[in-house]
C-alpha cells in the first residue's frame, strides 16, 4: 500500500520518480530522460534558481518558451497518472492481502537472483545518504539501483558538484560556486532526497511482505486444518 498523494509529491519534484516507486520502469526512465531533456532545452532549473533569487526578469530571459510549453502538458501527466496508479495497485493489494495470494520468495532471472529477506531499514538510507541507488542496490533493486547511480554520476560530473564539494571542504567556497553549473546542479536535491526516502520506505515495506509470506508458509504447512483458533 502506498499513499497516493506522496507518489504524487514525489513525480512533482522530479517527473518519473512516482512511477520508479511502482517499479514501472519502461514509464519511469522515458518520463526521467524527458524531464532531463526538455529541463535543458527550456532553462526551466535556471529560471527557478532567478525567481528563488527574486531576479524575476533574469527568470523570464532564460526561459525558452517554444520548449516550455512542451514541458508543461507532460509535467501534469506524470503527476496525474502516478496517482492514479496509486490507487489502482492500492486496490489490487488489498484484493490479494484477502485472497492470501502467494508470494514466490526467490526468483532467479538475468539481472540478479533476487530473495525475501529481513534487511535493516536504516543501512538502505545510509548507504542512499553516501551516494544514491547504492541503498536500491542493497535491496536488490538493481534496474532501480544502477538506473540512479548512472543518472546522478551524470548529474555530479555535469554539475560539477563533487568538485565544489571539494573546494568547500578547503574551504574555498567562492571558488566551489563559481565552478557549479546550476542548470545541473539543480536535479540533485530532489534525487537525493527521493532515494533516501524510497530506500528506508522500501526496506520497511520488503520486511513486511517478508513476514507475510513466512506466515502464510507456516499455515499451509504445519497449522492443523481441524484446529478451531479462539477467536
Amino acid at each position: 500500500m502506498k499513499n497516493p498523494w506522496v507518489v504524487a509529491f514525489f513525480s512533482f519534484s522530479y517527473p518519473g520518480f512516482g512511477h520508479l516507486m511502482h517499479h514501472r520502469y519502461a514509464a519511469a526512465f522515458i518520463l526521467i530522460l524527458w524531464e532531463t531533456f526538455i529541463n535543458q532545452m527550456s532553462n526551466v532549473n535556471l529560471g527557478i534558481l532567478y525567481s528563488l533569487l527574486g531576479n524575476f526578469d533574469k527568470a523570464k530571459e532564460v526561459l525558452d518558451e517554444r520548449w516550455l510549453m512542451l514541458y508543461v502538458s507532460i509535467y501534469m501527466f506524470g503527476i496525474w497518472d502516478s496517482y492514479r496508479t496509486t490507487i489502482d495497485l492500492n486496490k489490487q493489494y488489498i484484493l490479494a492481502d484477502r485472497e492470501d495470494a502467494p508470494i514466490l520468495p526467490l526468483k532467479m532471472g538475468a539481472w540478479d537472483m533476487n530473495y525475501l529477506d529481513k534487511r535493516k531499514p536504516w543501512v538502505a538510507l545510509v548507504w542512499s545518504a553516501l551516494f544514491p541507488g547504492l541503498g536500491h542496490l542493497y535491496l536488490h533493486n538493481v534496474i532501480s539501483g544502477f538506473f540512479i547511480f548512472l543518472y546522478t554520476v551524470g548529474i555530479c560530473y555535469f554539475g560539477h558538484i563533487l568538485h565544489a564539494i571539494h573546494l568547500s571542504m578547503l574551504g574555498n567556497f567562492n571558488q566551489a560556486k563559481d565552478i557549479l553549473d546550476m542548470q545541473w546542479t539543480l536535479y540533485f536535491p530532489s534525487i537525493y532526497l527521493f532515494v533516501i526516502y524510497d530506500s528506508y520506505v522500501s526496506a520497511v515495506e520488503h520486511n513486511k511482505l517478508f513476514e507475510k509470506e513466512m506466515s502464510l508458509y507456516l499455515r499451509n504447512k504445519y497449522q492443523n486444518k481441524n484446529f478451531k483458533p479462539p477467536i
